[in-house]
């Protein structure tokens, strides 16, 4: 089976942890509807983008938050990449944190975001090193599909791990991301088609809805684009969600067809 059905959502996100699980319940009550295979969740889908608030917010793995998401996968029969959350090491250090749970509620997969994204965008100044630590491990996980790589938002513009994701065997990369309303319109869709053609795999952006009263406002547009570079779904900036079949088949017969994997010369790159 090479075929899968994906649904990638939306969501609009507010200063309300449960209210943001619920509206996350909600959502899948409808995708499942569809028979999908896995869905996809937006970069800290359970708390404001507000780099001070992540503390607050966070949690050890295996805590309520982590236990509901395994609970949902389970229920719905489906895998969740579960976007991203603040986490609690044992140090109580923070992370931006992506996991992944199979068909039966377990977590065969997890992210911690290894670019933090330490910006000054006109006057706004973004700091994600302040409350955030760097995570260090490159991430793929195994489907009934294929193999899946996983990144989080500024890990996107650092091609090097897109590399080692796809030696690995990864075919699509899922990239939970809240880029803003400078870096959006300029690179969103760039970047997106960059790395599906560089690396012949699909790409698949979920991103939290637009609110524009929010302090930092997402641009949205959740997006699946093919390993030929082709936009195969698209949202805008509004709360909603789509559903993608992706085929591994199609990702070996551009491989085949246009070899030039095959013609990396990753030592030299070294």
């Amino acid at each position: 089976m090479n075929k899968c059905k994906l649904a990638v959502i939306q969501m609009n996100i507010v200063d309300d942890k449960i209210k943001n699980l619920e509206t996350l319940s909600n959502f899948l009550n409808k995708v499942v509807e569809d028979k999908v295979d896995i869905a996809i969740l937006p970069e800290m889908f359970c708390c404001p983008y507000i780099t001070h608030k992540f503390p607050l917010y966070a949690e050890h793995e295996g805590d309520a938050t982590f236990t509901y998401l395994s609970k949902l996968a389970k229920l719905h029969n489906i895998y969740l990449v579960a976007g991203s959350i603040p986490e609690l090491d044992e140090n109580n250090k923070v992370y931006n944190t992506s996991y992944v749970f199979d068909r039966s509620g377990n977590m065969i997969g997890k992210h911690r975001k290894i670019h933090l994204f330490d910006m000054k965008i006109g006057d706004k100044v973004i700091q994600e090193s302040k409350t955030i630590s760097a995570g260090d491990k490159v991430t793929t996980f195994e489907t009934e599909f294929g193999k899946f790589g996983l990144c989080i938002c500024y890990d996107l513009r650092f091609p090097e791990i897109f590399n080692m994701m796809v030696n690995e065997g990864a075919k699509a990369i899922i990239v939970p991301a809240a880029f803003n309303m400078k870096t959006g319109p300029a690179h969103w869709e760039l970047l997106f088609k960059s790395r599906a053609v560089d690396n012949q795999v699909y790409t698949i952006g979920c991103a939290p809805s637009r609110n524009l009263d929010d302090k930092y406002v997402s641009y949205g547009n959740s997006i699946v684009v093919s390993p030929w570079g082709d936009i195969l779904n698209r949202l805008d900036g509004n709360e909603g969600y789509f559903i993608c079949d992706i085929d591994f088949n199609y990702v070996d017969k551009i491989r085949e067809e246009f070899p030039f994997i095959k013609h990396k010369k990753d030592k030299l790159y070294k």
